[in-house]
Formats: C-alpha cells, structure tokens, sequence
C-alpha cells in the first residue's frame, strides 16, 4: 500500500510515483502518477484505493467513448459484482451547477452509496469539481477519488483541494474544500486531447512559471509545441511534474486560503468575467491567457515589470495559441467590474497578482493602484497586439 503512504514532514515530497503532501493544519493527501496505464487492470493503484468499498462512477461522455469500456473491464475486474456503477455527466461550464451536484447525489443515494464508500470522478477539472463539490455534501462528506484525463486537471484541479459550482452568474460561487482519497494522473491519456484542451492545460502551465519559475518559463520559450506536436516525453515531464509540484508547494501552507493574497491567483482576477460574459464561448485556459496578457500590460504600465518581460509574457501565450484579447469582453466597463468584484471576495483588497519578472511577481491590494487610465491603456496595448497577430 506504499502508494497511499502520507508524507509525515511538513510540506511537499515528490518521488517517481507522485506526490505526498502534508499541510500545516495537519491535512495530508497524495497525488499519484502512474505510466503503466491507470485503466491496465494489471495496474493494482485504482484498486487498492476503492478495495472494500461501494463505488460510484461518474464519467464525462467524451472520455466514456475514449476509455470507458476499459474503465468498466477495470471495476468488474477489481470489484465484486453489484457494488459499483458508472453513470455519464455532462459537461461545459453550462452544466457545472448545483442542480449537476444534486444529481450526482441522487445516483449515489439511488444506487445505495454508503458513508464507506466513494464516489469516482473520471475526467477533467469540470467532472471533479461537480463530483468532488457532490462529495463534499453527500451524508456530510463522503470520499472521492480523482482520475484527471485532462492536462488542466492533472496540473491544477487535480492537485488542489477546492471543489465547486456556477451559482448567481458568479464561477465557484458555492463550493467546499474536499480533500480527494486519491488522485490519479496518467500522462498517457493527454495523447487523446484535442489541441485546444492542451493549450488551456499550457495556460496554467505558463501562469506557474511566469509567478515562481523562470527556468520553465524559458522551457516553454524553447518548446511553446510541449503536448502539442514535440513528441519529447522527457520534456513534457519535466513541464508537467514541475507544474505539479509548484502548484502543491504554493498550496499547502495555505491550502484552505486563511490568506486571501495567493500568487496561484495570477490569470485568476479578470479571466472570471472574461469566461461568464463570453456566455463560456472562452475556455477557462483560455480567459486565464487573457487576463495573464492583461496583467503584463498593467505591471509594465504601473512600473513593476519591465517592456521585456511584458512582451516574453505575451508572444509566449501567442505562440502556444492562446489569445491575448477578446474584443467583446475586454472593455473597461467589464474589467472595471472584475477588479471590484475580486477585490469584494478577496476581503476588499484587491490582491491583484502582478509579475515583476519571470519567476517573480508581486501583490497590488488597493483598486486605486490601478487606476481607469491605466487599464484602458493596458486594454488598447492588447488589442493593438491582437491586430498585429492577425494582421
């Protein structure tokens, strides 16, 4: 059972096998990489975690037509006969609602799902928010264990603890923190990405590297087709497990978010508006390139950024493909709205995530520091930079 051993020292500890990480509130919980094929029933990993217990799958549609009957050879293999079932959900950030929870709560409860038992997340970062926020309520808080078959799941929502739905046209407006049982990452499956889930997996990427690591940073430079078309396993796990770490190092000091100031926040200020009032025509990859893009501006425009580091900022996420501008909701009206309403949530300081070079960055906690002259400027730099890409 070495896989489900917890780190018992403060912090983040990584091996071949994944990650253990041990909070100092006292919250432990691991994250696994496997390459020998999570669904290979060869694989013991899934098993030992679900061994014992009633489980209850939930897929997304997509990866039900990829891996599902390899999921389903798996369960039966591994599980005695009637104790579990697999059971779709839909998803787009449309259906990440609580009345999705809800449901997933009457599948469990219709299918006998008891206090020992688990709920099973298969798919990306919208199915485990949706299962995991299920979980969190379900009779009080039942276990649930990931499978990230996206790459934004297996670098962000799959090594975190937060959970949650859409509520009052607000994104992860109800939510818990529920840390998963297990959470299982199989570089393998990204092969089967469309190209635009990979580069919305990259944003994450780049927003880890421009805040606390340079030398990523200039990995992605060398290799903007990581994931893509390189086809360099080696490099693109280096690029994925040192996202993983970073993201768990930044995380477990503060993992329940006591400390509203969070540098994980960079790409994170605008990029909610961008996604809501795009009617979700943006992928969250994609508002966070974005709002990343926009934040550059601000910092070579309020002095902590220099013109270089802004620029390497934004040719980067324009090499990978990521668009730096949306016309329709990058108005100063609506980005007005979104630094209020951050600095609203974030205990009315604004808390705004600035580079201050690659691998460094900075907080800026009062909206006066950003003044309406110094956004709308920022605003027409980025659309004078999207019709030179298109021009």
């Amino acid at each position: 059972m070495s896989g489900q051993v917890l780190a018992q020292v403060e912090g983040v500890h990584e091996n071949a096998a994944g990650f253990d990480l041990l909070a100092p509130d006292g919250t432990g919980y691991r994250v696994d990489v496997t390459d020998d094929g999570v669904f290979n029933q060869d694989n013991p990993l899934l098993a030992r975690y679900v061994e014992g217990r009633r489980v209850v799958a939930f897929i997304s549609p997509t990866v039900d037509r990829l891996y599902g009957d390899r999921l389903r050879a798996y369960l039966t293999a591994h599980l005695e006969a009637g104790s579990w079932s697999l059971h779709t959900i839909r998803t787009g950030e449309r259906h990440k609602t609580l009345a999705s929870a809800e449901e997933v709560c009457a599948i469990a409860k219709a299918t006998g799902l008891d206090r020992h038992g688990v709920m099973l997340a298969v798919g990306g970062g919208i199915v485990a928010d949706i299962v995991g926020f299920a979980a969190s309520m379900y009779a009080r808080g039942v276990r649930y264990i990931k499978i990230n078959t996206t790459l934004v799941a297996q670098v962000d929502v799959g090594v975190g603890v937060k959970t949650g739905v859409n509520a009052l046209h607000t994104k992860n407006m109800f939510g818990a923190y529920h840390p998963a049982h297990a959470s299982l990452n199989d570089p393998a499956l990204l092969a089967s990405l469309p190209e635009r889930e990979i580069r919305c997996g990259l944003a994450e990427i780049v927003k880890m590297a421009v805040i606390l690591d340079g030398e990523l940073f200039r990995v992605l430079e060398e290799h903007p087709d990581a994931f893509l078309t390189s086809g360099d396993a080696e490099l693109e796990t280096y690029i994925i497990r040192t996202s993983m770490r970073l993201m768990m190092e930044e995380l477990c000091p503060n993992l329940r978010e006591h400390e509203l100031a969070r540098l994980v926040d960079f790409g994170h200020t605008f990029s909610p508006v961008i996604e809501t009032a795009s009617g979700h025509r943006l992928e969250h990859g994609e508002a966070v390139a974005v709002d990343m893009a926009l934040s550059a501006h601000l910092a070579r425009l309020v002095g902590l950024a220099d013109t270089e580091t802004c620029a390497r900022i934004v040719r980067l996420l324009k090499r990978i493909g990521l668009p730096v501008y949306d016309a329709d909701t990058c108005t100063p009206d609506l980005m007005t709205e979104a630094l209020q309403a951050s600095w609203q949530r974030r205990g009315r300081k604004l808390h705004l995530v600035l580079p201050t070079g690659l691998g460094k960055a900075a907080f800026v906690d009062e909206l006066e520091d950003i003044p309406d002259e110094i956004l709308r400027a920022a605003l027409d730099a980025l659309a004078g930079e999207e019709g030179r890409h298109h021009g």
